[in-house]
């Protein structure tokens, strides 16, 4: 049995209301939210190897490239490049598994990996904050605005140390049914236990009252708070209001509408506000066309108004409903090819989501999904002290009434299981199935992660071949390219482990060669220099080998530039020459051969080709930049933004001089059309 100890797996639930839950399969005990500790402690991996640098560089939660900040493992790393591109919240987790930081975004990967990417000017708070982080947690949801409550009522519970502005999810607007005779409708955002009938919250204000305003235009309910009760109304307390003589109010206070009546119009307003819009769509268009039809346009702009309004009605926030209802939520995500099963647990405790478990289940052929769910299903619920009133699933129980008795048993009290179809509780249990399908693929990339476990032989024969000190795990390469002397630029291609990291790329303009003359040897020399006298200065990350696409005189010259920089001696450097595929050393006379056929060639030749492709790629697109200025930004009247149009307009600014003045006046207008014109044609602009 795999285990860990007592003390490790403590300090993994400190979290308020997420306990670390320890489950069971074929004699092998997981815990939830713990794999990467499980990683470290069952399965130890090689580490990068850095030499020559500070043991708090080794450490590299500090170490920055050309001013980014970069993840402190290559598991955080791959595990960010793979969350999905939805709406939802996450949470950075410290290496204990503490709760750093909560927050919400459009786009789950891509705001995340900001945190990695942005420039190293950035406040000391989040720079901490991304120096701690060592693993990230998310939750899907529907849209932002979901996200938004759900990070709210994280926050909330968690408090995470680096969330500075705690919003409080009661800020934010509900609609009112209120609990009273003849009950009033209106906003409110102080949400109480009366029997009122909340509808939200809302996360667009003006989009609310724009709803408001629908139901009290197409409803004619009363706004006034008199007590509406049977006793005054017979006893002829109250007089009508304006509101009755402009037609917004039926007068209930005097008898003229009755209980009945009004309840009836309650019950539409709550279908409309449950997303129920289609009747009452078609009514309002009947009558818009009425009101267009008699030429009353301004009452038909109103009714149109009404009409967009009910069309972008907010929906039901799904993280968080009004019924005050304690619930567990259960979906299941099954892996066929691996035979491995991930489930999500949601708790919502008083209509609010606060937090999200998660278990698998290991060697699930042959076994039925709802045979599946049920193990999952008792098995939590004889480990937790917390049992709710509704329980959801995103499909049937092998034996449901077995899962009804024990929980009633415990609770004390009536509890339902209901497997939802339709409406806003079907949407929260597809919101917890598609968490149950994002907690699978995570874990089933960490197994392949952990499968791979060895380096590559590649790099492995690179080492050998060359008899480096160390495994060539970062390879650097450098090429340069020009057209006749012109355009001279450089590029720097990354390969980790034998693949390539394009995030890495780097290109240069070489500024001490130009002018129709040639010298590659003084542009590999200014860009290796710059290349490394940057990372002297920031201490890292230094590559394991570098890699120079020429011969002797190259490689001569990059040694110049290293020593320039003292920056020699810190790493091998070779380079490998194109026409016998010969790789020279610094200060060997005789090249040394590689087998051809041997894969440490193959991954010289793959480094060298790809930093070939890169620099004339980007020869290429300065070529084009080129002749873009030179031939359309001179005329007198056209600048870089029209240049860049008419550029990516016609492709090129051969088929600029071929195209019609007509064509041009489409693109950029009359007047940069004729000044074009003129340019090519030799004639004077003014006539």
């Amino acid at each position: 049995m795999v285990s860990l100890q007592a003390h490790e797996s403590k300090r993994f639930c400190n979290i308020k209301k997420m306990k670390v839950l320890p489950i069971f399969v074929n004699t092998v005990q997981f815990t939830v939210s713990t794999s990467d500790a499980i990683r470290r402690r069952c399965e130890p991996r090689p580490r990068p190897v850095v030499s020559r640098l500070p043991p708090s560089i080794v450490s590299t939660e500090k170490s920055r490239y050309h001013g980014h900040l970069r993840p402190v493992n290559e598991d955080l790393a791959r595990k960010i490049a793979h969350l999905p591109t939805r709406p939802g919240v996450y949470q950075h987790r410290d290496e204990d598994g503490n709760v750093l930081y909560v927050g919400k975004a459009k786009n789950l990967r891509a705001r995340v990996n900001s945190y990695f990417h942005e420039s190293q000017h950035r406040e000391g708070r989040l720079r901490i904050l991304v120096s701690k982080i060592r693993d990230v947690d998310v939750i899907v949801t529907d849209t932002e605005a979901e996200a938004l409550l759900l990070e709210n009522n994280l926050i909330k519970d968690l408090r995470p140390r680096y969330n500075i502005l705690l919003r409080d999810d009661k800020t934010y607007p509900y609609i009112c049914i209120k609990n009273e005779p003849f009950p009033r409708v209106f906003p409110t955002r102080t949400v109480r236990k009366d029997g009122s009938r909340y509808f939200g919250p809302y996360t667009d204000v003006k989009n609310m009252r724009l709803m408001l305003d629908t139901i009290r235009s197409v409803f004619r309910l009363r706004t006034c708070a008199l007590n509406l009760a049977p006793g005054p109304i017979q006893a002829g307390k109250y007089e009508v209001c304006l509101q009755y003589h402009i037609k917004k109010c039926n007068a209930p206070c005097v008898g003229l509408e009755s209980p009945q009546e009004y309840d009836e119009a309650i019950r539409q307003v709550e279908q409309l506000l449950n997303g129920k819009t289609k009747a009452l769509t078609s009514r309002l268009t009947a009558a818009m066309d009425h009101a267009a039809g008699h030429m009353q346009f301004e009452e038909a702009a109103k009714l149109r108004d009404q009409i967009q309004a009910l069309s972008k009605y907010t929906e039901r926030q799904k993280v968080m409903t009004g019924d005050f209802v304690d619930r567990d939520l259960f979906a299941l995500a099954i892996d066929e090819e691996s035979g491995i099963a991930g489930a999500a647990i949601v708790q919502m405790r008083e209509g609010n989501v606060i937090a999200r478990q998660k278990k698998f289940v290991h060697q699930v052929q042959g076994l039925a999904p709802s045979e599946l769910l049920q193990t999952v299903v008792e098995r939590y619920y004889t480990e937790t002290t917390f049992f709710p009133e509704e329980i959801f699933f995103d499909r049937e129980l092998d034996n449901p009434d077995l899962v009804a008795a024990f929980v009633r048993d415990r609770r004390g009290s009536k509890v339902t299981l209901h497997v939802p179809q339709r409406g806003d509780k079907a949407g929260l249990i597809r919101m917890v199935a598609r968490n149950a399908e994002l907690i699978l693929e995570e874990y089933l990339l960490q197994r392949q992660k952990a499968n791979e476990g060895k380096i590559p032989h590649t790099v492995t024969a690179l080492k050998q071949d060359l008899q480096l000190p160390r495994l060539p795990r970062r390879i650097e390469c450098f090429d340069i390219s020009h057209l006749g002397g012109t355009n001279v630029v450089a590029s720097c291609v990354v390969f980790v482990d034998g693949k390539p990291r394009k995030s890495e790329y780097r290109t240069y303009k070489v500024r001490s060669v130009g002018g129709g003359r040639s010298d590659d040897f003084q542009s590999m020399r200014e860009v290796v220099g710059r290349r490394y006298g940057k990372i002297v200065e920031e201490n890292g990350p230094w590559p394991d080998l570098v890699v120079i696409d020429g011969g002797k005189g190259q490689v001569s010259s990059s040694v110049e530039a290293l020593k320039s920089v003292e920056a020699y001696g810190r790493f091998p450097i070779v380079g490998i020459a194109k026409r016998l595929e010969e790789v020279f050393f610094p200060g060997d006379t005789d090249a040394r051969f590689i087998p051809k056929a041997s894969a440490s060639l193959q991954l010289l030749q793959r480094a060298r080709n790809e930093a070939h492709r890169f620099a004339v790629t980007f020869q290429r697109k300065q070529r084009t930049l080129t002749t873009l200025h030179t031939e359309l930004q001179d005329i007198r009247g056209i600048g870089p933004k029209t240049a860049r149009t008419l550029m990516k307009a016609f492709g090129s600014v051969k088929r600029i001089r071929a195209a019609s003045e007509a064509a041009l006046v489409d693109i950029v207008g009359p007047h940069a059309a004729r000044l074009v014109r003129a340019h090519f044609s030799g004639a004077d602009p003014a006539s």
